[in-house]
């Protein structure tokens, strides 16, 4: 997840973190769904404060919406906005693909199939999360390996907010991006043929717009513990 590396040492906010942005992906939190600080703190055993840490963690990354006097509700991204963060990652990722092009070690061509070995291996044992995460991932672990640090946090917000924005249009069937389409970028990655690695990337980024449903807008769950797949206290 994205703010892995924000918080260190506090298990309780990583935690919320990561279920929130599970319930969005997997579909279970719709956006606009309201989130309580009160019913956080018991959902997961914690304090208010852990749970306002959260929060801002989350709306840093833009996947919750901080409201005064009305609270914390995940982000609801419009058509406009969605169209346009898949253009502007459009952009980003064939920029990066072409930089790893010209400077991948054989150190990072092993980094990235080893990477799309996992994705297989979630794929094989139907692990809907590790799926959800390792794709997700793939497109970070590029703009790490190319060391573009600016390109990369530009990449990182825009990749939290089209989570959100593919939880929120996809159709019920929609498949999130699967190792196969990786696979092929890596290839061209690994044989220096810059043209083709960013055709891929746009090919494979237009294909994942390309799956929603600009109209589609559908009501939040309304079982909070339900929707977190929390059954207790989890975390202290």
């Amino acid at each position: 997840m994205p703010w892995l590396t924000d918080v260190t040492n506090n298990d309780a906010v990583l935690l919320i973190c990561d279920r929130v942005w599970m319930a969005v992906v997997q579909r279970s939190l719709r956006p606009g769904a309201r989130l309580k600080e009160e019913d956080l703190a018991e959902v997961f055993g914690v304090s208010r404060a852990r749970v306002r840490q959260a929060l801002a963690l989350l709306e840093k990354d833009g996947l919750v919406s901080l409201v005064p006097n009305r609270g914390a509700c995940i982000a609801e991204p419009g058509v406009s906005e969605a169209r346009d963060a898949f253009y502007t990652r459009g952009f980003i990722e064939k920029r990066l693909v072409e930089r790893l092009c010209e400077s991948a070690t054989d150190a990072d061509i092993a980094a990235l199939r080893d990477h799309i070995a996992k994705e297989r291996a979630a794929h094989a044992g139907q692990d809907s999360e590790a799926i959800i995460r390792l794709s997700g991932e793939f497109h970070l672990l590029i703009a790490r390996l190319t060391d573009a640090r600016f390109l990369g946090e530009i990449l990182r917000t825009l990749t939290t907010r089209t989570s959100l924005i593919t939880a929120m249009y996809q159709s019920e069937t929609t498949q999130t991006c699967g190792p196969d389409e990786h696979e092929a970028i890596v290839n061209a990655i690994e044989a220096r043929d810059t043209a083709r690695a960013a055709d891929l990337m746009e090919h494979h980024l237009h294909h994942l717009e390309s799956a929603l449903q600009l109209n589609d807008a559908k009501s939040p769950a309304a079982d909070l513990r339900a929707a977190l797949g929390v059954r207790g206290a989890a975390a202290q």
